[in-house]
């Protein structure tokens, strides 16, 4: 994929605040892009920075080979969709989708046509008369992504734009975002806080942290193979163990020593020298419960353990369990057609299990974190 929206070693501080911290990225054209990190990371002032609201201290921002550094935010081929929609109260639907357009000075005739083709695509042409007023949440979040994309602009900025919604209408928007964007083309940068939206939204994800970029990576990738332990904790839940590397076998594989649970045997994750310090990583839904131990010729680590505490999340429930002194969270999926589903009590032992290709070494720096 070419490089299209190209953010070059850009930094931006606030008096002694450094907000953004030499970011170098890069987004193919067409692509679902989403900034992602906790609030104060850095991932909303580098937006404003491609939008033009903020300049950079330093580095350079290109889009289609152009360098837009110092353009003023109306003359850049970007358009940005708000949080809070940002609609004209006193104009309708469609008159808001138009505005860009005449203040454009476009002929009336293209106005018209992009304008209609704008709320047939979002779903909105019967709506077109209304008062923002008179919609819902998600209807004008519609209407200001058609206000945004009747410009035909080369790149959509959307600010969290689903922060205002409540949890279902959020998840019918992401499809509808989704489907938007398979029909425009149109470069999104999706920028939120909120693990779920990025990762049914994107196509690749850069996870921010401290005005920095901790990791760019595919949906699937962060969550599997993460580099580091704010990866891991920030896409989704972990556990965490540190251990002493003690054994090497073949295709990559590494036995850890970690007190009171044995030796488990994970993917090494890179290199890894012997009695050195690491972080494994194991996700709860990787983790099985049995009332017996597993057999050992399935290659399986195990180890036991005593329940803690219960929590029913109606499709899975999470168990924490004690084992020495580590507290281990599992989670299991509610299903009758699960094979060998158990449902120990509180106070029970069990015996907890996961597979050495679930297991993960995180990079040897947050050993220590």
């Amino acid at each position: 994929m070419d490089d299209f929206l190209v953010i070059d070693r850009v930094s931006k501080s606030f008096g002694s605040l450094c907000a953004v911290d030499d970011v170098t990225l890069s987004v193919g054209k067409g692509e679902a892009y989403s900034l992602l990190g906790p609030s104060g990371c850095g991932k909303t002032t580098l937006l404003r920075m491609i939008a033009g609201f903020e300049r950079p201290d330093s580095g350079r921002i290109l889009v289609g080979g152009q360098d837009i550094t110092a353009l003023p935010p109306e003359q850049r081929p970007v358009n940005t969709v708000f949080q809070n929609y940002a609609l004209f109260p006193h104009l309708n639907v469609w008159e808001n989708v138009a505005f860009g357009l005449r203040m454009s000075r476009r002929p009336r005739e293209e106005i018209r046509g992009g304008v209609d083709r704008m709320l047939e695509l979002v779903r909105l042409s019967e709506h077109a008369r209304k008062r923002p007023a008179q919609l819902s949440g998600g209807q004008k979040q519609r209407v200001a992504i058609a206000r945004a994309l009747v410009n035909r602009p080369q790149v959509l900025l959307l600010d969290e734009p689903l922060a205002a919604l409540d949890l279902k209408l959020r998840q019918h928007m992401l499809m509808e975002l989704n489907t938007i964007h398979e029909q425009v083309g149109t470069t999104f940068i999706y920028v939120t806080h909120d693990q779920g939206e990025a990762m049914s939204l994107s196509d690749r994800i850069a996870v921010m942290n401290a005005g920095r970029v901790e990791q760019v990576d595919s949906p699937e990738n962060l969550y599997e193979t993460p580099r580091s332990s704010f990866v891991a904790t920030f896409i989704g839940d972990a556990n965490f163990f540190t251990g002493t590397a003690v054994e090497f076998q073949h295709e990559g594989y590494v036995r850890v020593m970690v007190e009171g649970l044995g030796s488990p045997l994970v993917l090494s994750n890179g290199v890894v020298s012997a009695n050195q310090t690491l972080k494994l990583m194991v996700r709860p839904e990787k983790i099985s419960l049995t009332l017996k131990r597993p057999p050992s010729g399935e290659r399986v680590n195990a180890f036991r353990g005593i329940v803690d505490d219960i929590a029913y999340f109606g499709s899975h429930t999470r168990y924490r369990i004690r084992a020495g002194e580590h507290s281990i969270i599992a989670q299991l999926q509610r299903s009758r057609f699960s094979g060998g589903e158990i449902d120990p009590a509180r106070g029970q032992e069990v015996w907890m299990s996961f597979h050495p290709d679930e297991g993960r070494v995180l990079k040897l720096e947050d050993a220590a974190s």
